[in-house]
């Protein structure tokens, strides 16, 4: 089974076709075609259904994706060690940041990271910490950020504990406090977040701990569209305090949420009893001596 094959396989599930795999591998589309005819072969069963508007892959092509990814991502450890022995710094840092909060925390140390390390390459994933989880499991990405707590399979390294604030429309009842507890705003309409993000289990936790329900005006996955629909009247919401405070004057009233289990406890996460790669190792190091306190503007 040759490592080529498998990587022409998880270039065309990760951009679901062969002609957009061709072009991301700088071949052609018939060469991409005939390694994956030849990897069915091999394992004796298909692995993807050709589709009009792409393809999907078999419950045993899951099964191969998981394992090739891992394989390839072993190839490409090996090939950075061997460049370290050489006294060459290279690879690949394979890493998913979530939506919320990225831009304040991490878009600075990305940059410092690609300065220091010229020769590795840097691949991100910006999702929903949930998706990021399945990207870690599946290998698509090594090193991930989310919120605490996590699952019992990834270790998990704390970045930053910050409070969250309440959203509130102007004219609101609450304007002008400057703490409220979470039940005083389940009153309200609540604009929640897309699924896939681990801030909605915080926040039915929060809910089952208090015996209240939050009353779901609408779900946004952005910090812009969320702050600007509380802005219309459509209802409060609550974002981190670094995510608020970065955008200077709002249309909006805040209010610190004064919960201890309503912080927004970030850290990195990667999968238990897996050895780093360099590039992860470099990338966790960067994170642990920086101060990730937002940059004044």
């Amino acid at each position: 089974m040759e490592l080529r094959h498998l990587e022409y396989f998880v270039e065309v599930v990760r951009l679901g076709g062969f002609t957009a795999a061709a072009r991301s591998l700088g071949t052609t589309q018939p060469t991409v075609s005939k390694a994956l005819s030849l990897l069915e072969h091999e394992c004796g069963v298909r692995l993807l259904d050709r589709l009009t508007d792409g393809v999907k892959v078999t419950d045993v092509g899951q099964m191969v994706l998981r394992r090739a990814t891992a394989m390839l991502a072993e190839r490409d450890y090996l090939q950075a060690e061997i460049a370290e022995h050489k006294g060459l710094i290279t690879g690949r840092l394979r890493l998913g940041l979530p939506i919320l909060g990225s831009g304040v925390l991490f878009a600075r140390l990305v940059a410092a990271y690609r300065q220091r390390y010229p020769g590795i390459e840097i691949d991100l994933h910006e999702q929903g910490s949930r998706h990021l989880e399945d990207l870690l499991r599946s290998g698509q990405i090594e090193m991930g950020a989310t919120l605490y707590p996590v699952p019992t399979d990834f270790e998990w390294e704390e970045v930053i504990d910050e409070p969250m604030l309440a959203l509130l429309p102007r004219g609101h009842p609450l304007e002008g406090r400057k703490t409220v507890k979470f039940d005083e705003l389940v009153a309200s309409p609540f604009i929640a977040f897309e699924q896939g993000f681990v801030l909605n289990t915080i926040l039915a936790k929060a809910c089952r701990a208090r015996n209240v329900d939050l009353n779901i005006a609408a779900r946004g996955g952005h910090a812009d569209f969320i702050i600007a629909l509380v802005a219309t009247g459509l209802g409060v919401s609550l974002l981190p305090r670094l995510e608020v405070e970065s955008r200077g004057q709002l249309s909006v009233a805040t209010a610190l949420i004064d919960e201890q289990d309503l912080r927004w406890r970030l850290g990195l996460m990667w999968r238990r009893s897996v050895s780093l790669s360099p590039a992860a190792a470099r990338w966790l190091s960067l994170v642990k001596e920086s101060s990730l306190a937002p940059a004044e503007s």
